[in-house]
């Protein structure tokens, strides 16, 4: 027999793994795997900071000891929201390339 599901969830996010290729995050009851390659700033960040993962609302988390704040559309699709890392080390958002 197979028990239904009353209510909703109130679990917020999850970090369930960290490999040596990036982290996985357990969120309402589906789990996504962000890259170190394609979000660097969890790559050198201590277990504890990582760890330290908020819904900050519909969709949107928050590593507050990173300061990084992360939609689920970007940790979906990566790609669709392209990070340059500049030698200074800082982040600014690619531009298109002009043709």
């Amino acid at each position: 027999m197979k028990s239904a599901s009353i209510g909703t969830s109130t679990s917020g996010p999850e970090v369930t793994d960290i490999s040596p290729f990036g982290v996985w995050i357990l969120y309402r009851a589906k789990e996504y795997f962000l890259s170190f390659s394609e979000f660097p700033w969890f790559q050198n960040a201590s277990v504890q900071m990582v760890f330290n993962v908020r819904e900050e609302g519909p969709e949107h988390l928050r590593w507050p000891d990173l300061e990084v704040d992360l939609s689920l559309d970007s940790i979906k699709c990566p790609s669709d929201f392209p990070m340059i890392y500049e030698a200074s080390g800082t982040y600014r958002q690619s531009t298109p390339s002009a043709e």
